[in-house]
């Protein structure tokens, strides 16, 4: 089963971008291959254990994130829509449900610009989560480019 993508406005979204010293093939491949995606997903101290990764429209992304605060916050996603190399969407189905949107745009042969959104239905429930999600992600993306150095 595919998901639309939400169609929304700038109050209901995060957004989180960076431009990586890596190019593209690589860092689609830090997002889409488990092996490398379970390394770096998180914000600093968390961990993962992936129990499904079906990287397919309509498969499952089924995950515990381990918090450095000893927490296991357990993840059930569904990717809705993919188009290699330049976009990953999937669908949270635990709360807090929302879209995410990653695309992958090729600056230059050594240079990809990720651009990671969140997509929520409402700006109550985007907000909920906001004040604390900025700082994580760019955690997130710290994290990614760690890992992306180790991969070339």
């Amino acid at each position: 089963m595919t998901t639309e993508i939400i169609n929304a406005s700038p109050d209901c979204e995060i957004v989180t971008s960076r431009v990586l010293n890596h190019a593209r093939e690589i860092v689609y491949r830090a997002w889409s291959e488990p092996e490398h995606l379970k390394i770096w997903w998180g914000p600093n101290g968390f961990t993962n254990t992936f129990n499904e990764f079906n990287f397919t429209v309509g498969g499952k992304w089924s995950f515990i994130m381990h918090g450095s605060d000893k927490g296991n916050y357990p993840n059930e996603c569904e990717f809705i829509k993919i188009e290699k190399p330049t976009l990953i969407a999937w669908k949270r189905h635990s709360k807090p449900l929302f879209q995410v949107v990653v695309t992958f745009e090729e600056i230059d042969a050594i240079k990809t610009k990720v651009i990671f959104k969140q997509l929520f239905n409402t700006a109550e429930e985007c907000n909920k989560i906001k004040k604390f999600v900025i700082d994580k992600n760019e955690e997130n993306f710290d994290r990614l480019e760690e890992e992306l150095k180790k991969m070339i």
